[in-house]
C-alpha cells in the first residue's frame, strides 16, 4: 500500500469488541478496525454492520481486518481489498480466547439466521 491517506499507525484500537454492540448489549460476527481512529465495530455479516456505518458517518475510508491471523484492508472510497497494508498499533487483533461469533453469553442460539 503506497497511499496513506486516511491511516494513522499510532492510534491503538477502541477497545475489544464492537464500540456500539458493547453499548447496547448487541453482539457480532466478525470485528474490523478503522485505520484512521481505531473504532472497533462489526462486519458487514453482523446483524448491525457498525464498521460500515462508522465509515459513512466519518468519512473513515481505510478499515483493516481485527480477527486473529487477518491481515487485509478494506477501502471504503475504491471498494477495494488490500492484501497488506502498514502496521499498526497493537493490538493486531481482539483476543484469542474472544468466541466467534462474540461475545460469549450475547450471540443467539439461532445466531445464523440474524446474519446478512
Amino acid at each position: 500500500m503506497t497511499n496513506l491517506q486516511g491511516i494513522d499507525p499510532s492510534v491503538p484500537p477502541s477497545g475489544t469488541g464492537c464500540v456500539e454492540c458493547e453499548s447496547v448489549g448487541g453482539w457480532w460476527v466478525h470485528l474490523r478496525r478503522c485505520a484512521q481512529c481505531g473504532h472497533i465495530g462489526c462486519c458487514d455479516t453482523s446483524p448491525s454492520q457498525h464498521a460500515t456505518a462508522h465509515a459513512r458517518a466519518t468519512s473513515h475510508r481505510m478499515i483493516r481486518s481485527f480477527e486473529p491471523g487477518e491481515s487485509w484492508w478494506w477501502d471504503y472510497q475504491t471498494e477495494q481489498m488490500l492484501e497488506s497494508g502498514p502496521e499498526l498499533a497493537p493490538p493486531e487483533s481482539h483476543p484469542l480466547d474472544q468466541t466467534v461469533p462474540g461475545p460469549a453469553g450475547r450471540v443467539p442460539p439461532d445466531w445464523r439466521a440474524h446474519v446478512h
